[in-house]
């Protein structure tokens, strides 16, 4: 049977508290709110980020974890940020997202190139996807941002899943999501998310079903 994550918790943060596995968020990310035009809180600034961490047993839990995500219709047009060290299974979950999102083929680290493009046409929705996987880790600082030209593909409709976020700094856009994920021992990791936005928490809330389930066999 294959096994899904298990729930750990789930905290609403108010404007002056910050997760400890939200460490590295940037610090834009938790200013306080701000006013619009209109002298209210604009939408993105009055929403309390959700953290809900999850345990993985192995990689058969990320992959239902992808697909779970992958189902959510909220997920066409989204910013999701992959934080973790060397080896934390950042790639590997990407590639079960984009596997169960239709793409086809060998799916690239982008880690030389950078950025990675797919587009999957839905023949029952008659649209396409337009999603970029990148990976900043060779980034040496966040000018190199700039001179790449990433900005528009950040104001295009679309799915952009980004690795190593924090060599980019405070020119990134706030993500809806960001998934922080840490070794365990063998094939088990910690994930943490955190909505930053109501994309995010519509996604986080696409989670709410996960059941703990036998752990695959040879598991810890």
């Amino acid at each position: 049977m294959k096994s899904l994550c298990q729930p750990i918790q789930q905290a609403r943060l108010g404007t002056a508290q910050i997760h400890t596995a939200d460490a590295n968020l940037r610090e834009s990310k938790l200013k306080g709110p701000a006013l619009d035009q209109g002298n209210e809180l604009s939408v993105v600034e009055r929403h309390l980020p959700i953290v809900k961490s999850l345990r993985c047993p192995d990689e058969a839990a990320t992959q239902a974890l992808a697909e779970n995500l992958a189902a959510n219709p909220a997920l066409r047009n989204t910013f999701i940020e992959l934080q973790g060290d060397l080896g934390a299974g950042k790639t590997t979950l990407v590639r079960h997202l984009l596997r169960a999102l239709g793409v086809q083929g060998r799916i690239k680290s982008p880690t030389y190139a950078v950025v990675e493009a797919y587009e999957v046409s839905s023949q029952d929705l008659n649209t396409s996807l337009n999603i970029w996987h990148f990976d900043f880790y060779r980034f040496q600082g966040p000018q190199e941002w700039e001179e790449a030209g990433f900005r528009d593909i950040f104001t295009s409709p679309g799915l952009k899943l980004a690795e190593w976020p924090e060599k980019v700094g405070e020119l990134l856009p706030r993500a809806d999501l960001t998934l922080h994920l840490a070794t365990l021992d063998n094939e088990a990791r910690a994930l943490t998310l955190t909505s930053q936005s109501p994309i995010g928490e519509a996604l986080l809330q696409s989670l709410q079903d996960l059941q703990d389930l036998p752990h695959s066999e040879g598991t810890a």
